[in-house]
């Protein structure tokens, strides 16, 4: 009798190139929350005079900006996507709630900024960011529901990208010491903004090479 060749099984490899890129946006939570949000939990920050001024308005946009990045995990989870498929869709309304509301608090907040030197060069830079963000956002919900998924994925993408901005202009500030000057910060958030998208279709261009080469493995 002629034995019969089995297709060799290869198991999935335990890190993926999505758990560095969450790994690597938690360290920049934790960079960010150290080394720029401690104004919170410390009076004495030399920063608490000027956010204690802004009040409500700075509170708002925190809340929901914290809450749109903290969804991010979610939503890209596979795992979690395919088990809950409801929780999906209720935390994906909920996201694009917060980033319709956090978004223009941000513009504003750039607006009132201008009492501490910054120009409206500032205010422009952080209204194309903003607005790029929701562009992305009002995108993937539209796909969505015209049931375009993949389109919808890589709207998110985008949509994810220029929601992380708003770590990557802090970590980077924090790093070179470009923040110290609204000059040096005016510059960091517009290049954070033109670079937004072109990096997170770079992302998608890797991630689809990679599956690509896993389904010609499988294949084998």
């Amino acid at each position: 009798m002629s034995s019969v060749p089995h297709a060799e099984v290869r198991s999935a490899p335990f890190v993926r190139p999505k758990h560095v890129v969450f790994a690597v946006i938690w360290l920049m939570f934790a960079y960010v929350l150290y080394h720029n949000e401690r104004f919170l939990v410390d009076p004495s920050d030399a920063s608490w005079p000027h956010y204690r001024d802004l009040g409500w308005r700075l509170f708002v946009h925190g809340v929901f900006g914290a809450m749109a990045l903290l969804l991010i995990f979610m939503q890209f989870n596979d795992g979690l996507r395919a088990r809950f498929l409801t929780l999906h869709r209720v935390c994906g309304r909920i996201y694009i709630g917060a980033v319709f509301v956090a978004g223009p608090f941000g513009v504003y907040l750039a607006h009132l900024d201008k009492s501490i030197g910054y120009t409206f060069s500032f205010t422009l830079s952080t209204a194309v960011l903003v607005t790029l963000w929701m562009f992305a956002t009002a995108m993937a919900l539209w796909c969505i529901r015209t049931r375009r998924v993949e389109q919808h994925r890589q709207w998110m993408t985008r949509s994810v990208a220029m929601a992380l901005t708003f770590l990557e202009v802090r970590v980077f500030e924090g790093v070179t010491g470009w923040g110290a000057s609204p000059d040096g910060d005016t510059l960091v958030v517009w290049t954070c903004a033109a670079l937004g998208y072109p990096l997170a279709d770079a992302v998608l261009q890797i991630e689809d090479f990679l599956r690509s080469g896993r389904s010609r493995r499988a294949g084998i």
